[in-house]
């Protein structure tokens, strides 16, 4: 039924989601709150977690799924432990921004949206990061490196493991 990714739950972080739906029993409006404990519990909603919340709150699970895949903050599929986000605003496509995604996609052997197999990145390109002063600019995690050229891309990747 659903695009998600079938890995099987570990028991530790089944139990905390048991715990979760325990805290959560009988209140009305919390599904959103309980995906989204759930996704950092798990780094994402895999269908056997959607499975269980749907039961626990005695709804379909086409309806918990549609509210996943509603909300851009919610991920079906395993993400990586670093987030890179490419800004594709204006000023930093008028400065190359496309060149630093490209060299991005190309380092690491994925395209834009994907994780790479080790789980390590994930490429997220975003409309603006609001660091315009910086452009081209890049976000990992929570750090943010500007005034990009493709060139610093491999030495800027190699910081975090």
């Amino acid at each position: 039924m659903c695009a998600c990714n079938h890995q099987p739950v570990p028991d530790s972080e089944y139990a905390r989601l048991e715990e979760l739906l325990q805290e959560y029993k009988n209140q009305r409006g919390a599904l959103i709150p309980v995906l989204q404990r759930a996704q950092e519990i798990f780094g994402y909603l895999p269908e056997p977690v959607l499975r269980r919340i749907a039961e626990g709150f005695r709804l379909p699970l086409s309806r918990v799924y549609g509210v996943t895949t509603f909300y851009a903050q919610f991920h079906l599929k395993p993400r990586g432990r670093h987030v890179i986000r490419v800004c594709q605003g204006t000023a930093c496509h008028v400065r190359g921004s496309a060149r630093i995604l490209d060299r991005v996609q190309r380092e690491l052997g994925i395209e834009s949206g994907g994780t790479t197999e080790d789980l390590r990145f994930t490429i997220e390109p975003v409309a603006c990061l609001g660091a315009c002063g910086l452009a081209p600019v890049m976000m990992i995690d929570d750090n943010t490196h500007g005034r990009l050229t493709a060139d610093m891309i491999p030495k800027i990747l190699d910081l975090y493991e």
